[in-house]
C-alpha cells in the first residue's frame, strides 16, 4: 500500500493543481482496476440511472464492477464516459455484460437501448 501522509509534501508544492488517483480498494489485496466505459444509447427520451458491468475470461471467471455512487444521464446519441473499478483484471476479456438500473421500486422499468460501448483499461491503456 502507499501512505497517504507521505505524498502530502509533495502534492503541496505543486505550483499548479494536482490530480492524484491511487489504484487501492478496501479488499485485500488492496488491488483496483480502473476502467473508462463509454457509452452512446440510442433511447428517444432521457434516461437516468446505474450502470453494473460484468466482465468473464476465456475461463469462465467473472468479476463485477465497482461503481461510482452518483446516477448518469442517458441522451438518444449523446456519449457518457463512466469510471469504474474492478477488483480482478483479466488479459482477455471475452464477454462484457451490463445491466441498467433506476433503483426505484415505484415506477415502470426501463431498458437502455446501446448503440456503441467501449470499455477501456486505464491501468493497461494499449488494451
Amino acid at each position: 500500500g502507499y501512505y497517504a501522509d507521505r505524498w502530502k509534501k509533495m502534492l503541496i508544492s505543486k505550483s499548479s493543481p494536482t490530480k492524484t488517483y491511487f489504484d487501492t480498494s478496501d479488499q485485500d489485496p488492496f488491488c483496483m482496476y480502473n476502467y473508462i466505459l463509454d457509452i452512446t444509447t440510442w433511447n428517444k427520451n432521457i434516461r437516468r440511472g446505474f450502470i453494473n458491468v460484468k466482465i468473464t475470461d476465456d475461463a469462465g471467471n467473472t468479476v463485477e464492477s465497482k461503481m461510482n455512487s452518483e446516477a448518469s444521464t442517458f441522451q438518444q446519441y449523446k456519449r457518457v464516459k463512466i469510471l469504474t473499478g474492478f477488483y480482478e483484471d483479466f488479459e482477455k476479456i471475452s464477454k462484457i455484460s451490463l445491466t441498467f438500473s433506476t433503483k426505484t421500486l415505484i415506477g415502470p422499468k426501463h431498458k437502455l437501448r446501446i448503440l456503441q460501448m467501449r470499455l477501456k483499461s486505464l491501468n493497461y491503456p494499449e488494451r
